[in-house]
């Protein structure tokens, strides 16, 4: 019977850019899993901060070969969004490639300006300021616009939220805003309209009610976010025509209009059959707005887009051994791990997420189907389809067993509510940070311990 590492090649094609196979053990990155295991043990959390710079530098050489070989007027601006990933090691990784920043919610603000005081951003930053927005969301992003971030845009997401910066924002130039459209969901949503936004029939009547006439102020920039991401297909074409439309029927009554924001939803590797065009989708992106603009007799706007899961997916991994073999009847073989989709990786379980799975050893045992079972008493929590067939393939050994799941970096840690609590109070696994030196050797650091019991019974309330 063929080997794992065999099978594997036969199947999907293998080795992949980012990994390779020495000595019947999986690399990643040249960095050694195995050795990586031994020393911190398992369930790990690890990130490779190198990755997240290489995936900004792709989009940006991209966009800007794009926007030469379409002789497009208009420049591109990368905004890293945040919610991805709020950690201090990746925004920091990522403002290293000369990259702006999107938000969410409010404490996003003294995050940012905390950058600010380290050196990490200067007050140029634009920052585009999306979502629903709270009082203190608001109030933090006036508060910032006054103490010199003068690129903070709000970018309004109802008619209403424009009333407080109306009364508070006091500054020797007008503040720049954005509106966001309310996009059309796809076909077989449950909604026809996204909750996010202002309706698209409604923004010009609100620009001549609200803004046109107040010097205070000047809507500089468009929004839309196509919630099922960038893809090629006729509803993402057409609901990017739609908006580059209105754009430039807006730019005609408003001339301090120059930035169209596309928003998020690059795709990242999820499976080892991924085949997306990064190349072609941007060029069609810019060649279309550019077409667009052309027929309506209007300058190409600045593009601006705010990739998040892009940015920092690929950079991650969590690695877990196998703790026990279940036989449960004539065809269902288990793995048991000793961690959680559930709480690990909840994407999997909320939203039937794929990710890359690949064993770290035994490449040269044969293989056999298995389902992956979590530590959790929790029925759900399983993973037994990959992204590319209805199952998962795993080396066949009595030896200890030890896999990985990667390119993860995106939501995961965040959703999992890093350092609380957890179902069936299962600790947040070890978390190690890898950087690249000079001489490309790597730097290992723990940003966190597996959390302890002593922990969990003080947030419960149980100790002091």
């Amino acid at each position: 019977m063929q080997s794992y590492e065999e099978f594997l090649d036969l199947s999907v094609g293998f080795p992949q850019e980012g990994f390779e196979i020495i000595e019947d053990e999986l690399y990643f990155h040249d960095l050694n899993l195995m050795e990586m295991i031994e020393t911190y043990g398992t369930p790990l959390r690890f990130t490779y901060l190198p990755i997240i710079s290489k995936k900004i530098q792709q989009a940006k050489l991209l966009f800007q070969q794009a926007i030469i070989k379409n002789n497009y007027r208009g420049s591109y601006k990368y905004c890293y969004c945040t919610k991805s990933s709020h950690f201090k090691h990746i925004v920091e990784e990522a403002l290293k490639n000369e990259i702006h920043l999107e938000t969410s919610s409010a404490f996003d603000m003294p995050m940012i300006d905390a950058l600010e005081k380290k050196g990490a951003v200067t007050k140029d930053v634009t920052v585009i300021c999306n979502g629903f927005k709270t009082f203190q969301y608001k109030q933090y992003i006036i508060d910032m616009l006054h103490d010199g971030f003068k690129n903070i845009i709000p970018v309004l997401d109802n008619k209403e939220e424009f009333n407080l910066y109306d009364d508070e924002i006091e500054m020797d130039t007008p503040c720049n805003l954005g509106i966001r459209i309310a996009a059309e969901e796809q076909p077989d949503s449950q909604f026809y309209t996204s909750r996010l936004g202002v309706r698209l029939e409604d923004i010009i009547d609100f620009y001549y009610n609200k803004i046109e006439s107040n010097p205070n102020f000047r809507v500089k920039l468009l929004h839309f976010f196509i919630n099922s991401g960038i893809s090629d297909t006729p509803y993402y074409w057409n609901e990017l025509e739609k908006y580059v439309t209105l754009y430039c029927k807006f730019k005609k009554i408003n001339p301090h209009l120059d930035t169209l924001d596309i928003g998020g939803g690059m795709p990242f590797k999820d499976s080892l059959v991924f085949d997306f065009d990064y190349e072609y989708m941007i060029n069609e992106i810019v060649s279309r707005i550019k077409e667009i603009c052309a027929d309506n007799d209007t300058e190409e706007p600045d593009i601006i887009t705010e990739f998040g899961k892009y940015t920092v997916a690929e950079a991650s991994g969590i690695l877990y051994k196998v703790l026990g073999r279940k036989q449960q009847n004539d065809r269902e073989r288990w793995l048991m791990l000793d961690g959680s989709f559930i709480t690990n990786l909840p994407d999997v379980w909320a939203l039937n997420q794929k990710y890359i799975l690949l064993p770290i050893n035994n490449w040269d045992s044969e293989y056999e189907r298995v389902n992956l079972g979590g530590i959790t008493c929790d029925g759900q929590d399983y993973y037994n389809q990959e992204a590319h067939m209805n199952s998962v393939f795993m080396p066949k050994t009595r030896k200890v067993q030890y896999l990985g799941f990667f390119n993860t970096g995106a939501y995961q840690e965040v959703l999992s509510g890093y350092g609380g609590i957890h179902h069936c109070l299962l600790p947040s696994p070890k978390h190690v940070i890898i950087r690249r030196n000079r001489d490309e050797t790597f730097n290992f650091e723990v940003f966190g311990e597996e959390q302890n019991s002593k922990q969990v019974l003080k947030i419960l309330g149980y100790t002091t």
